[in-house]
């Protein structure tokens, strides 16, 4: 438990009112949890971890500095290794002949204090920062990237001697390795420092998805950041048997099967963070192709304040997921952040009241308070079947991780007309889109009509780094078509901003992304559109008139504040 003049220290500060952090204290008694009170109100969203980690310094009479407002010298960094920086999750700020400054995760932590001032010889001044951003500095200012090329080489030797080894006597190289000897391979050490280094060096650039390509003359690999891929490194052909093999077996793959796709799941910790990657393989002609998408199980940024919803759309969203009952669907392409969003909704919800279950494929974050359940097609436990039994579980929410086919939608239905609050996504291109969607899927109009209580689709853009953002002029044909009207448009009053690139966003003049969103709330209106078939078109401009602000629309006011640009709009939301 939290000390209570820790706690009076979120109210004192004005982060939460004396009635939110009563709610929090109950939620904690609730749940039997011995989690410290601050961190659940991070989880309800109602406070950020910045906000958190300053009343903990507050409380304990420590400093907090914010790691993202200032620039570490490289002398000051040499004065602690990389590897005491990442075990005791600190980074030196400050040096002086007989000082040294650390930011720490845990200032308290007099085991970390004493052996760092015995073996820099320095006294140890400690202030606080968020863990995220200790990482982040340690990425960033170790540079551990600067000798990938060199560590592959070394790594690539050892591969040699190890092929070597295994394989005197055969005759055509890597295609004639036999399966014994490619795991007996697949786990030298030379090969397993290999493969970490591929995953390390995606998880240090907060990479969403590693992507292993077989081509004629090598292994490339790159890596999805911020929704754009990137190269990484080129490795030689003669590491693809043994970097793949090894893969599938950490993902419980048959290693001799190479001529169908397979998926597989790989749990992790790294650097003491808890990590899940999503392995998939697809033949293609040069070999077989592996993406693994990254799971932050201890990093998911929940919370509806933290999603990117205007005023008036938060307003409207935070109403509708209030119901009783009814169907609330998020929909969007793939990596779009349509779990988050649902992950999100759960945890505002998840009073400690409600009986809150899921099932999904796969569990991407755990959420306490919550049951989760995951699909597994080979037991039977598919969506319909998941739903079906939950049912009988006395539910008051129910996530559905998404609506595939008629059954699931059918039985999803009987249970918003049944007094139940559902959630779930389909994969459409806008909210309205969603009708037609279910109408495919051989559901009846009068039953989407009398179930849907709303419908989010959403986008994600990349936002303006803040430390080289700078105002310019955008082309005016780009002007032209995000629908603003040159003449009406007052320069003088409107900035438009960029990033110029610097070391901070890699040059790309983006860091991060945030949400743009078109909430589309069912009224009678929009129900009998649906229940006469009603076109997409008709259905839109009925929700418009409903309150409903297109994608288009939430994009150019975010362009206009300054979060995002007005190219990065035109390649999300635009293109085509």
């Amino acid at each position: 438990m939290q000390s209570t003049a820790a706690v009076d220290i979120f109210v004192s500060s004005g982060l939460v009112s004396q009635e939110q952090l009563t709610q929090a204290q109950e939620k904690q008694r609730q749940l039997k949890t011995q989690e410290p009170v601050g961190d659940l109100l991070v989880s309800m969203g109602l406070i950020t971890e910045r906000d958190r980690v300053k009343c903990l310094g507050e409380q304990w009479g420590v400093p907090y500095v914010d790691l993202t407002e200032i620039q570490i010298p490289e002398e000051v960094t040499a004065a602690v290794t990389q590897e005491l920086a990442r075990r005791f999750k600190v980074i030196p700020i400050e040096r002086s002949p007989k000082r040294i400054t650390l930011a720490m995760k845990n200032p308290l932590d007099i085991f970390a204090i004493d052996e760092i001032r015995l073996i820099t010889g320095k006294e140890v001044e400690a202030v606080i920062a968020t863990e995220e951003d200790i990482i982040l500095a340690i990425s960033a200012n170790y540079r551990t990237e600067v000798n990938v090329t060199e560590a592959v080489a070394g790594v690539m030797r050892d591969i040699d001697e190890a092929t070597i080894t295994l394989t005197e006597g055969n005759v055509g190289g890597d295609d004639n390795i036999s399966i014994e000897q490619l795991k007996e391979l697949s786990g030298e050490a030379p090969v397993v420092r290999l493969t970490n280094m591929i995953i390390s060096r995606g998880i240090a650039d907060k990479a969403s998805d590693i992507h292993i390509e077989p081509g004629k003359d090598g292994l490339r690999i790159r890596y999805r950041v911020d929704g754009i891929l990137s190269d990484g490194m080129t490795l030689p052909k003669k590491a693809q048997a043994s970097v793949t093999s090894r893969i599938k077996i950490m993902a419980d793959m048959d290693i001799s099967e190479k001529r169908a796709p397979q998926d597989g799941r790989i749990s992790a910790t790294i650097e003491g963070r808890p990590y899940d990657f999503r392995v998939s393989t697809l033949p293609a002609v040069f070999g077989e192709k592996i993406v693994m998408r990254v799971l932050d199980k201890a990093n998911i940024s929940v919370g509806l304040h933290k999603l990117g919803l205007l005023p008036y759309t938060y307003e409207m969203f935070e109403s509708m997921i209030q119901r009783t009952y009814g169907i609330i669907l998020v929909t969007g392409p793939t990596g779009s952040g349509k779990s988050t969003t649902l992950y999100s909704v759960l945890a505002k919800l998840n009073s400690g009241e409600k009986n809150i279950l899921t099932i999904e494929d796969p569990v991407e974050y755990e959420l306490s308070g919550i049951t989760q359940s995951m699909v597994n097609n080979r037991a039977g436990m598919t969506f319909a079947a998941g739903l079906r039994s939950m049912l009988r579980q006395d539910p008051n929410i129910i996530m559905v991780g998404e609506m595939r086919d008629q059954e699931t939608a059918m039985i999803a239905i009987e249970a918003a007309l049944t007094g139940h609050l559902v959630l779930s996504t389909l994969h459409t291109n806008d909210a309205p889109g969603s009708v037609a969607r279910l109408l495919d899927m051989g559901v009846e109009s009068f039953l989407i009509a009398s179930s849907i209580a709303g419908v989010l689709a959403q986008r994600l853009l990349r936002t303006v780094c803040a430390k080289c953002k700078e105002p310019y002029s955008p082309p005016k044909d780009a002007i032209k078509r995000i629908g603003m009207n040159l003449d009406i448009l007052d320069k003088s009053e409107v900035t438009f901003y960029r990033g110029k690139g610097c070391d901070h966003c890699k040059g790309t003049g983006y860091k991060g992304r945030v949400g743009v969103y078109e909430l589309m709330p069912v009224n009678d209106k929009v129900r009998e559109l649906i229940l006469a078939r009603g076109s997409s078109y008709a259905i839109r401009e009925a929700a418009i008139e409903a309150g409903m602000r297109t994608l288009k629309d939430d994009a150019m006011e975010k362009i206009l504040l300054g979060i995002t640009t007005l190219e990065e709009s035109l390649r999300v939301i635009y293109a085509g």
